[in-house]
């Protein structure tokens, strides 16, 4: 007889631009989550060779979407379609996601505005009709969740704590149960039915706190 052990589903897929953000502010990241005992997947742990649908699985696998938005983020296609993902399994009440916005405003997110709206427009021009909307309604519809803000001369190391913080409030609030493959709703609240950008159940939108 065999046995399959069941899918291991990591807590939080970090999705972020790695040029900008690899070396500096998410390996500060990494190592709180690492501290605090908050198992995470990052795409450098993906093996080389292997395409975005892979990254889709692991999304899939994952029940918190961290979200970082930075300056650099909408020049990445892959960065752009891991979005995309994201919100589909959100709009189906299948991921919570905290968007977080590391020194650029939520504003310019949802217009792709200023520096973060140039990035974006470049790479709409190689892009087609169809996929730039998909990407401007990912943007729109993750941006306007409850979310961090980080500004140009707020502290970092905070930052990361504020983080790590808001992780663990929504992980405990999913209510995981002992084998981690069920979400129990701790509000007693019914669950919400799946829909376009949706917010996820149980939680009530607040605005996005600013550091």
């Amino acid at each position: 007889m065999t046995f399959f052990s069941p899918i291991q589903r990591h807590q939080v897929f970090i999705n972020y631009r790695g040029e900008q953000l690899r070396y500096n502010f998410v390996s500060h990241l990494v190592n709180a989550f690492e501290r605090h005992t908050i198992d995470f997947f990052l795409d450098k742990y993906e093996l080389r060779g292997k395409d975005l649908k892979n990254l889709f699985v692991r999304i899939q696998e994952s029940r918190i979407a961290l979200v970082i938005f930075s300056t650099r983020y909408p020049e990445s296609r892959w960065c752009m379609d891991e979005l995309v993902k994201i919100k589909k399994l959100v709009d189906k009440g299948k991921l919570q996601v905290v968007p977080i916005f590391y020194k650029v405003k939520p504003q310019e997110v949802r217009g792709q505005d200023g520096e973060f709206g140039d990035k974006f427009w470049s790479l709409a021009k190689a892009s087609s009709g169809d996929q730039i909307k998909k990407w401007k309604d990912a943007l729109e519809c993750i941006s306007d969740k409850a979310g961090l803000s980080l500004g140009d001369k707020s502290s970092e190391a905070d930052f990361i704590k504020e983080i790590v913080t808001e992780v663990q409030i929504v992980l405990a609030a999913m209510g995981l149960d002992e084998e981690g493959d069920h979400y129990v709703n701790p509000l007693g609240t019914k669950k919400r039915k799946p829909g376009n950008c949706s917010c996820s159940y149980g939680f009530k939108k607040r605005k996005t706190k600013k550091l």
